[in-house]
């Protein structure tokens, strides 16, 4: 037993000479350091489809919600290194794309906060629909080296918000994201990127948003009111082993519950008449 415990010891050490082997030096992506200013501009044209908080309707009660989770990811990321986050769901239409823009767009709503929207669900991916781009090229074209960083990286004109489509369709996922190019690009983003927020595919359907929350600071689960089931939340927090998992985001909640928080606040100052105020909800919920 001792010899085994002596084995296991010098193992540790690196050996018989007591010395750790050093891990090659990671190569710096050509590009990295002039990627805010080399992203070409892309105007903002979301689908009209696709719920996204509006930037001049700073009171909208939908824009308050995506606002508190961005102050509570600010705070924990004073509190600890966190600057890379997978957004996923325990089963698809839970809304964690939806969940993943709108965190991305109030996050590039904030001063001096460049924030990297990137698409990593290879299987079913759905960023450029939203903004309504190019799915190539984007991330797989990079990861296989078809592709440079500047040329799979757009900025939103004047905003703080980059995109990264998931680019060419590629037969195998799992093995794209087992690259070492994958891991190297998700430890170097942040050097420039204050937030980095990739979309994954659901964890009950496929390993990728395992993989990739080893390979990120955190995670963050989102679940769907009346949809998400007790027994899915519990298999997917399973999954993760619960390493880094930061919270859960409840999506789906209805209209009348998300403006019951905020009527009181601003109705008397910024809708004085109450007919206007209703008109505003009714338009809403339609």
């Amino acid at each position: 037993m001792s010899r085994i415990y002596d084995a296991l010891r010098r193992a540790e050490q690196g050996g018989e000479g007591g010395e750790r082997p050093r891990r090659p030096p990671v190569r710096i992506i050509p590009g990295l350091e002039d990627l805010l200013s080399a992203a070409p501009e892309i105007p903002y044209t979301p689908a009209p489809d696709f719920f996204v908080i509006d930037p001049t309707r700073s009171r909208d009660a939908h824009s308050e919600e995506f606002r508190t989770l961005r102050t509570r990811l600010n705070h924990l990321q004073k509190l600890q290194p966190l600057h890379s986050v997978v957004l996923t769901s325990p089963c698809p239409a839970e809304g964690k794309s939806f969940t993943v823009v709108n965190l991305a767009l109030a996050e590039a709503q904030l001063t001096d906060n460049p924030t990297l929207l990137a698409d990593f669900d290879f299987r079913r991916p759905v960023l450029h629909n939203i903004f309504q781009i190019e799915r190539t090229p984007g991330a797989t074209d990079f990861l296989a080296g078809q592709a440079g960083l500047a040329d799979v990286v757009r900025r939103i004109a004047g905003t703080n918000l980059y995109l990264m489509t998931a680019g060419t369709a590629v037969s195998n996922p799992l093995e794209m994201l087992n690259l070492t190019e994958t891991r190297t690009l998700l430890e170097q983003l942040p050097s420039i990127f204050n937030w980095v927020l990739l979309d994954s595919p659901p964890l009950l359907f496929a390993a990728d948003a395992n993989l990739l929350a080893t390979m990120t600071d955190g995670t963050v689960l989102v679940v769907r009111i009346g949809v998400t089931t007790i027994d899915s939340v519990t298999r997917a927090m399973q999954s993760l082993c619960e390493n880094n998992v930061l919270g859960i985001v409840a999506n789906g909640a209805r209209a009348g519950e998300l403006y019951s928080k905020y009527t009181y606040y601003y109705s008397s100052y910024y809708y004085k008449d109450k007919r206007e105020w209703r008109a505003e909800e009714e338009e809403e919920e339609r």
